[in-house]
């Protein structure tokens, strides 16, 4: 399993709140079936991940029962400020990325 390049984890949590609320197990299962299993995220990362994002507003958390379950998860949400955020930092990442490609793969000069 590949490890996240720092500052990548609060994104990835970002984009997967944007498709609906979730607990913190169900964010790491979605982030590393949607990465063909490449990703790996460890709950010791996961969670203070989200309380750093609840802390900054980007997301919310609320205790609920669980459907398939007899107990409580604390499940997250997107906030607006959180949509915001991810809007910036999926903007950084296509710059980085293109810059990276760039090193990776100099255009050819003619």
């Amino acid at each position: 399993m590949a490890s996240l390049i720092q500052g990548t984890l609060d994104m990835l949590v970002l984009r997967t709140l944007l498709f609906g609320p979730a607990h913190g197990h169900g964010i790491a299962k979605h982030i590393q079936r949607t990465s063909e299993d490449v990703l790996q995220v460890e709950h010791g990362s996961l969670y203070p991940a989200l309380h750093r994002l609840e802390r900054q507003g980007w997301i919310v958390s609320k205790w609920e029962q669980a459907k398939d379950r007899n107990r409580e998860l604390k499940f997250y949400r997107l906030t607006a400020a959180g949509r915001k955020q991810l809007l910036a930092e999926e903007s950084k990442w296509q710059e980085v990325t293109r810059a990276i490609g760039l090193v990776m793969a100099p255009p050819e000069k003619s």
